[in-house]
């Protein structure tokens, strides 16, 4: 196995456990904005993420340029617009169907890497993607599919989600990679406390209780710092395309830790749709020999 096999593989394996973390917090999240305004939320936990995140790159804040500051406030654009659009959509929509419209960003990815960047995508690659949609559909959708107001902006979302991991991929080959995650979730906080000011009903002048602070801090440290630093990182060594349909394992791993931690219910099908969703990621890792 060559060096660069092996760092692809390391990546992957990272990259899974980052949609585990995902998933995990999930329900920490639908708690707690349950009592607290989404976007007041989403500026606290990346406020916390920020303030890290300065920590662990301090030592590289010499190398800072424009070319970083930059890229980092355009994939911190992408995703609060991401996650504006997506929550936006769940005002018009079921969740279910906001879920699993966001997860068509595993298709969305293969096409825009190849128009914006000409990155060839491997034919098993594209068919995990396709058998990961449906996975996702299977395990998420609980509802008739329309396309409505709701549904239009969460395909915005979808569209958003995709642009940023492809453009994650290209920019963490360029610039520093701390000093990337950490103008992206400088972006993120100051756009979540804007439209917060501008849209909730209230931003500090909160319940701050124990849900509160444990999905913070446990977002906050898991679902955004060792995230997007692991995402950033990690791109380097594969492709935009694997990474999205890695990706799809969010809503498996919070279903599986919803039906553990908050005595949810699986139905065969969404169990059938998560076996899917695993059996696409193991068929994008599969290497074909090339015949002479």
């Amino acid at each position: 196995m060559t060096k660069a096999k092996l760092y692809e593989y390391r990546a992957d394996l990272l990259l899974l456990t980052v949609a585990i973390a995902w998933g995990v917090t999930f329900l920490m999240v639908q708690e707690a904005i349950e009592s607290t305004p989404v976007y007041s939320f989403l500026f606290f936990r990346f406020g916390l993420a920020t303030i890290l995140m300065f920590f662990i790159a301090f030592k590289y804040l010499k190398q800072i340029n424009k070319k970083t500051v930059l890229y980092g406030i355009l994939l911190g654009t992408f995703l609060f617009s991401a996650f504006a659009t997506q929550t936006f959509g769940l005002a018009y929509t079921k969740s279910s169907i906001v879920a699993f419209i966001t997860g068509l960003n595993v298709i969305c990815v293969p096409f825009l890497a190849f128009f914006i960047f000409k990155e060839n995508v491997r034919r098993n690659v594209f068919i995990a993607s396709l058998v990961a949609v449906f996975g996702l559909y299977l395990l998420t959708m609980s509802g008739e599919l329309t396309l409505g107001f709701g549904e239009f902006l969460t395909l915005i979302c979808a569209f958003l989600f995709a642009l940023h991991i492809i453009f994650t991929g290209k920019y963490s080959k360029e610039v520093n990679v701390y000093l990337l995650v950490l103008f992206q979730l400088i972006t993120v906080t100051v756009l979540s406390l804007v439209f917060s000011l501008s849209l909730d009903t209230t931003t500090f002048n909160l319940t701050y209780d124990y849900t509160f602070f444990k999905a913070v801090i446990v977002t906050a440290v898991f679902a955004t710092v060792y995230a997007f630093l692991i995402q950033t990182y990690m791109q380097q060594f594969t492709t935009a395309t694997k990474t999205a349909v890695i990706f799809t394992m969010e809503p498996v791993s919070a279903s599986i830790y919803g039906y553990i931690a908050g005595g949810e219910i699986l139905t065969s099908i969404q169990i059938g749709g998560a076996v899917l969703i695993i059996f696409a990621t193991l068929i994008a890792e599969l290497q074909f020999k090339k015949k002479p």
